[in-house]
């Protein structure tokens, strides 16, 4: 298993926020989504950034990928090499993709420190030419870049789309994909997240459900980039989210109000802090701890008793995406058989889909939601300073729950509504901000690929995991509706 050399020696989270903190006056806000020079594409040359204006120019950036990638790349595979699908009738569910595959990489140059294109070439470029995996590189220019291009990217062409980013950046590319007129056939196709952002929670996700030992930066870089290599596929839960302005937002990690997401939106401007920002953002909003007032209802797992569409979701069938039967409308109360949270005041409410919230944030260790199941957790006001701050230190090796605090609550839910009073307090979303708003959410069960598994690299490549460790078997995904 990769790992630091030390690790002993290595300083905690909070001792790198102290020392972020000594000189946080220092201009480190990055702006957008990052722009970068694309390049024109060659359907002929594995590697090299492409743009869809084959006239554009080649920045000096793009020339020496370019001539690295000449000389390193791998032999293209044919286009229209067909992708993984979500069933095949003729032999059953498949859960690998193809040898060789093709694969798009889309690539936030600035995402995290601002040095993701340095660690592809020298990361993921090697060893995806090792496991004959062809790639083009796309690099993203501004915010909803990625959204744009995967709305009218011909996927037939690639066997898997690849996000070097941050969360973010996958948000985009998911919602892109849902809000095409395929929709039912773009969301199949597999996605593979390599970690190049700040928080990096997916991936850090993904290298736990394959049993690697919790690492961060190039460590989970290279798991990340071996899972590809390996093919495995694992099918993946996708929360749906519907907000009382009538906009329909799909999550593929979280969405947060309160603390979480105060400390997610205003450490933006750390960002090339990396990771660190988080263990900055979280010191500073202690600082000025605040609490936030509306009403939260929940459906749990276990008090599931229909999944009969409502009226409500039938009629909303003329918009895209699939129906959500478990939601009623936001101006109605939630059913009866909903349980209904007496409090009304709130230091933080998280939905999460997986087990972490950053790579170095073990917020689920209860294991991986079942299909159609999502961690619930809210913290009530009342709470400490001292204590919250425990909380999120024990986060990072997953022991928050063992502190036995009082004032926070986990629940595994199928659906939720949060009703913000008087819109206060901010969303985020996978990490990106939502206006503050009523929200209802249902998880829809294994809808969409991801390469997460641990498949069979080259021996040489294989990272190896704790021996007490096990590859989680998951059932394949179901059929959009």
């Amino acid at each position: 298993m990769l790992m630091s050399e030390f690790p002993e020696m290595r300083p905690s989270s909070l001792e790198r926020g102290w020392r972020a903190a000594a000189w946080v006056g220092e201009d480190l806000a990055a702006e957008g989504n990052d722009a970068g020079a694309p390049t024109a594409r060659d359907p002929g040359r594995e590697g090299e950034p492409h743009s869809r204006h084959r006239d554009a120019r080649l920045g000096s950036t793009d020339k020496e990928l370019k001539a690295g990638a000449t000389a390193e790349g791998s032999a293209p595979t044919a286009v229209g090499t067909s992708g993984v699908q979500l069933t095949d009738p003729a032999g059953g569910p498949q859960s690998l993709l193809p040898r060789p595959c093709r694969v798009l990489v889309l690539l936030n140059p600035r995402g995290g420190k601002g040095k993701a294109l340095k660690l592809f070439r020298s990361y993921v470029q090697p060893l995806l030419v090792q496991a004959d995996v062809s790639f083009t590189l796309m690099l993203t220019e501004r915010r909803n870049h990625a959204r744009e291009l995967v709305q009218t990217e011909e996927l037939g062409c690639w066997d898997a789309l690849v996000v070097m980013s941050g969360d973010g950046v996958m948000h985009e590319v998911v919602n892109g994909l849902m809000e095409r007129p395929d929709w039912e056939t773009a969301i199949r196709k597999p996605l593979c997240s390599l970690p190049a952002g700040s928080g990096n929670a997916l991936a850090a996700s993904l290298n736990h459900y394959a049993g690697y030992e919790q690492v961060t930066n190039e460590d989970l870089l290279t798991n990340c980039t071996l899972l590809l290599c390996g093919r495995r596929l694992v099918p993946m839960n996708l929360l749906s989210l519907h907000m009382a302005s009538g906009l329909r937002v799909f999550s593929v990690l979280s969405l947060a109000w309160g603390f979480i997401a105060d400390v997610d939106i205003e450490s933006e401007k750390f960002r090339r802090l990396g990771e660190m920002r988080f263990t900055l953002g979280t010191i500073l909003r202690l600082a000025s701890l605040r609490t936030y007032q509306g009403r939260l209802a929940y459906l749990p797992v276990g008090q599931v008793v229909s999944k009969m569409p409502t009226s409500w979701a039938l009629d909303r069938q003329d918009q895209q995406g699939p129906v959500d039967a478990h939601l009623v409308p936001l101006e109605e109360p939630v059913p009866s058989h909903w349980t209904v949270v007496p409090e009304q005041d709130f230091v933080l409410v998280l939905a999460l889909l997986h087990s972490h919230l950053g790579s170095e944030m073990f917020a689920a260790p209860m294991g991986h939601s079942e299909a159609g199941a999502m961690h619930l957790f809210y913290v009530r006001a009342g709470v400490s300073r001292a204590m919250l701050l425990r909380l999120f230190l024990a986060m990072e090796k997953g022991r928050h729950m063992e502190c036995n605090c009082p004032y926070l609550v986990y629940v595994p839910v199928v659906a939720f509504r949060l009703e913000p009073r008087d819109g206060k307090g901010m969303f985020a979303v996978d990490g990106e901000l939502m206006v503050s708003e009523t929200v209802q959410g249902q998880v829809r069960p294994n809808y969409f690929w991801m390469v997460g598994g641990r498949g069979e690299p080259p021996p040489s490549l294989e990272p190896q995991p704790p021996p007490s460790q096990k590859l989680q078997q998951t059932p394949p995904p179901e059929e959009p509706l």
